[in-house]
């Protein structure tokens, strides 16, 4: 029986990663009247047992209290999972999560990168394939049903000050949305949620389109400015990068040309809106400099084995993957 079946009862929440996109879940997931569950280890665990989760807006702050725990089992079956893990995470502890799934939970996939659910259900090309950048060998669809699966992607800048320490920055938007009908009612009780809980979530019936379109602006300027240590704006005041920006975001479309996905500009209209946001570090940027593992599978490493798969040339992505594995591997990330 579904969440919203049972509107008398409380919905049970689970967030996995307290970092700053999950911290932020869970504390709207309290304020709209879930009872909130958050997976963490170490310091994280310690911080929230013991001072619950600060979110620190501005000049206010605020502490939340959640129950927290590193053992799935022991939270039990939930009604809503979210995932909001760094995407390359995911396939190590996939398996460990089974604990919190049953037949009636909804598993939310609020990370960067393509999510391991996409292919399924998608007509085309990718039917009945897996993602092995994001999927290995289909073991995180083993783990966690893509029948399940609803996406939610962040359009907001936050970060970790300290473990279960949380401050917002830019943005507010959360775009919610089942990529089939099966889940859609599920997908519009959360997305309610979030809205009660403080963000300006809305509903989409079109969610792979929301993620392939905000992954677009990703797949360039993130691993260009993990390679190069460079500024968005430096990167495309210089001709020479400013056009290769322009090459990895054609390979792309391409790739989404043949999976029936429109990021509805072109790659220069995509540019100038990233050129307005000025000087500004990317995540994978920030993620390097901090010592960080990077999201190299999920944000690049989709693209040339999506071009593999659908006999789309990728050159321009498989070099820049090709440096950034080596970038990645060589600093110990």
């Amino acid at each position: 029986m579904s969440v919203d079946a049972q509107p008398d009862r409380t919905p049970r929440t689970a967030v996995v990663g307290a970092g700053a996109i999950g911290g932020l879940i869970a504390v709207a997931a309290v304020r709209a009247g879930h009872a909130v569950s958050v997976l963490a280890r170490g310091k994280t665990l310690d911080t929230l047992r013991a001072d619950g989760l600060k979110v620190i807006d501005g000049a206010r702050e605020s502490v939340v209290r959640v129950s927290a725990s590193d053992d799935p089992a022991g939270l039990g079956v939930q009604d809503y999972v979210v995932i909001a893990l760094k995407a390359q995470t995911l396939p190590a502890v996939a398996a460990s999560l089974r604990p919190m799934v049953g037949p009636d939970t909804v598993i939310v996939a609020a990370m960067n990168g393509l999510p391991w659910w996409f292919p399924h259900d998608f007509e085309g090309p990718l039917a009945g394939q897996h993602i092995d950048a994001v999927d290995p060998g289909g073991s995180v669809s083993a783990a966690l049903p893509p029948a399940r699966a609803i996406g939610c992607v962040v359009h907001l800048s936050s970060s970790t000050d300290a473990p279960g320490v949380v401050r917002r920055g830019r943005g507010n938007q959360l775009i919610v949305g089942a990529p089939g009908a099966a889940l859609a009612a599920e997908a519009g009780a959360f997305a309610q949620a979030l809205r009660a809980g403080g963000f300006d979530a809305t509903l989409s019936d079109a969610i792979r389109s929301e993620i392939w379109a905000k992954l677009w602006g990703n797949m360039n300027m993130n691993p260009l400015s993990a390679l190069t240590g460079s500024s968005a704006d430096r990167l495309l005041d210089d001709p020479l990068t400013h056009a290769l920006v322009l090459r990895m975001m054609e390979e792309a479309a391409a790739i989404g040309a043949r999976l029936g996905l429109s990021t509805g500009m072109t790659p220069a209209e995509r540019v100038a809106l990233t050129r307005k946001l000025g000087a500004f570090k990317t995540s994978m940027l920030q993620d390097f400099e901090a010592g960080r593992p990077l999201e190299v599978e999920p944000i690049l490493g989709v693209f040339p084995e999506l071009g593999r798969k659908l006999h789309v040339p990728t050159p321009f992505c498989d070099a820049v993957l090709g440096l950034l594995r080596q970038r990645a591997a060589n600093s110990g990330l």
